[in-house]
């Protein structure tokens, strides 16, 4: 089993569009949306959800209103400023965007009157594209513990591989350093970077391969719309190389990346010279490296 993870310094320089095209391309693989904050692979694989669970993680306090007395201990104590007065009464209520979950409140109360109760953080979802089986999902507002719900559809995902017998995993990775970005390169075959050619690109190509070097992952380097700044795109072709890695694909400023994302499909889907380009990286890169 191959798993290549596309992953970008920052969001918006065409990683899920790739990462859509890349599938479409392979045929039949399972598609994973690492996205979680902003999940938007859907919107090119229109998915048909055969299966749908909630995402339970942490904890979240709750003053009940019939055991408080007012003391304010939770008010004065929370780091978060979580804890809101109501109405400059003696009752207080906790803001739930707020609220971390790390319990203090609930053990210093002496009344008792915080409960603390599983927080649902979102629901993740299995459906059925047109490239094969699509694990994604949505986290809720101002919910934590993304990196744990990435890591939760790698392994359902896996699982499914495994199962089915199919030896290409796709992953939409989560742009950025962080820990979602993390957890959707752990255990990967490969990394995709997709850059674009600014002075800010430059910046988050360095970051994320030096992420992806402490995990002694493969790595390539697409640079997106690299006619439009054809010196900086020189000039990351130069860092890849003294990173120990190289530029795989240099794909021209194309309005189909747009055009197609209305009308539900990827770039490759529709003849342009984007897509010719994610073509030819699929099969003299991608393809060699994941259908051994």
């Amino acid at each position: 089993m191959k798993e290549l993870v596309v992953v970008s310094g920052k969001g918006g320089t065409g990683k899920t569009s790739i990462s859509a095209s890349l599938a479409v391309l392979a045929g039949k693989c399972i598609v994973v949306d690492c996205d979680v904050d902003a999940a938007d692979m859907h919107l090119l694989l229109t998915p048909e959800v055969s299966k749908k669970q909630d995402f339970i993680s942490g904890h979240q306090a709750f003053i009940r209103e019939e055991y408080c007395t007012g003391c304010g201990i939770c008010y004065r104590h929370c780091r978060f400023d979580a804890v809101e007065r109501v109405d400059m009464s003696r009752k207080f209520v906790i803001n739930e965007f707020s609220c971390e979950g790390c319990g203090l409140c609930v053990r210093l109360c002496p009344a008792g009157a915080i409960s603390f109760p599983e927080r649902l953080c979102g629901v993740w979802m299995e459906s059925e594209t047109r490239c094969g089986p699509m694990f994604h999902a949505k986290l809720a507002p101002a919910a934590e513990n993304s990196g744990k719900l990435v890591a939760l559809l790698k392994a359902e995902a896996r699982r499914k591989a495994e199962e089915s017998g199919v030896e290409v995993i796709i992953v939409d990775g989560s742009p950025g350093i962080g820990c979602p970005t993390i957890a959707a390169l752990s255990g990967a075959s490969a990394a995709l970077v997709v850059i674009e050619p600014t002075v800010s690109g430059e910046h988050d190509l360095l970051r994320i391969l030096e992420l992806i070097k402490h995990f002694k992952i493969p790595a390539a380097v697409c640079v997106n719309k690299c006619d439009i700044n054809p010196e900086v795109t020189q000039r990351i072709e130069k860092i890849a190389q003294d990173n120990g890695t190289f530029v795989a694909a240099k794909i021209r400023y194309s309005k189909n990346f747009t055009e197609n994302q209305i009308n539900s499909l990827t770039v490759v889907e529709t003849p342009s010279e984007a897509s010719k380009e994610i073509r030819e990286l699929w099969e003299t890169q991608i393809k060699p490296m994941l259908c051994v």
